[in-house]
């Protein structure tokens, strides 16, 4: 007897008075069938944004406060204290954790000299075809959306997001910006964007005071045959993984997107590694120690010389002094 891949005979099918349509879902395999059913319920109820419900579910290692998207909301003093961290560290502390996949280069910078710092809110761009991308445009005028689709995701940032967009590294046709939408995102961000594409109007965007833009290159085309099809989703920008509500650290370097439940780790821990390094430099031009004594694992005694130069030095320290005494009591010099 004739079967499918979910192991019912062929009569079952020929008779059943099911929808065309369905009845071929129904014969499909069922790894085949998973897909299909996720595709289709994602861009037939969603309107290209995850739900809150479902972000939530896909960031539920983050404890802490939400934004009403469902993104993680990391407090402005952890961001303010981001500005520090530079990309070694964070790279480092990362892949310590098992996170290989977070940290992408080869980016033409607007300012390499200024970090670009903040909480990512992601889109997804595809190729057009004219019959997907009329529905996505009218479904987003029945929603309230205005303007090309490039648009939309600008309408939902706010102060300290960072616009982070999959544009397919299309250069020709694919700048997602141009100086005037890049003026809209700086006054509802206060930072500016990462483009896996282009962006045009350089020297506007240039003009910018704050703004700093990561982008593939810049060219004089305007954005065709692109539609967005993920907003507030999870994105691939090269090599890297970005959740909605990821830190952003930008550097001259590259980029590197920090979950949001390792933002703070990674911090106090990359200021740790700085307020030693501190420490260590200043034993050493006072000839008290060796290089391979604070390069190796620290003596009681250099770990009591520690303590009693942060006491003597309390502007050095980036966090509340509880703060750090907390951290250390977990830490192995």
């Amino acid at each position: 007897m004739s079967r499918f891949g979910n192991g019912l005979p062929l009569h079952a099918y020929r008779t059943t008075k099911l929808p065309a349509a369905l009845r071929l879902m129904i014969c499909l395999p069922k790894t085949i069938l998973f897909f299909a059913l996720i595709t289709l319920g994602t861009l037939s109820a969603r309107a290209q944004t995850l739900s809150k419900d479902e972000l939530t579910y896909l960031t539920s290692e983050w404890k802490g406060e939400r934004f009403p998207d469902g993104r993680p909301k990391i407090s402005d003093d952890l961001l303010r204290r981001a500005r520090e961290v530079n990309t070694e560290e964070a790279w480092t502390i990362l892949r310590n954790e098992g996170y290989t996949c977070q940290f992408e280069r080869g980016w033409k910078i607007i300012h390499p000299d200024q970090p670009l710092v903040g909480r990512a809110l992601t889109a997804m761009y595809l190729p057009s075809r004219p019959d997907l991308e009329k529905l996505v445009k009218d479904r987003g005028a029945k929603q309230g959306r205005i303007g090309n689709t490039n648009a939309w995701p600008i309408d939902q940032l706010g102060k300290g997001d960072v616009y982070v967009a999959d544009g397919m590294g299309k250069i020709t046709d694919g700048t997602l910006i141009g100086d005037n939408l890049g003026n809209s995102i700086y006054a509802k961000t206060g930072t500016g964007v990462v483009f896996d594409a282009s962006a045009r109007d350089l020297e506007g965007l240039r003009r910018i005071e704050g703004f700093n833009a990561f982008v593939r290159d810049w060219d004089p085309s305007y954005l065709k045959e692109s539609v967005l099809m993920g907003l507030n989703t999870p994105i691939r920008i090269g090599k890297a993984i970005v959740m909605p509500g990821d830190l952003v650290l930008g550097r001259s370097e590259g980029v590197v997107f920090i979950p949001a439940h390792l933002a703070e780790k990674v911090i106090q821990t990359a200021e740790f590694i700085a307020l030693r390094d501190k420490f260590g430099i200043s034993m050493l031009k006072a000839g008290k120690y060796t290089p391979g004594q604070i390069d190796s694992q620290w003596t009681d005694a250099i770990k009591e010389d520690f303590l009693k130069w942060l006491d003597k030095n309390p502007n050095e320290i980036p966090m509340k002094r509880a703060e750090l005494d907390a951290y250390m009591k977990n830490r192995t010099w």
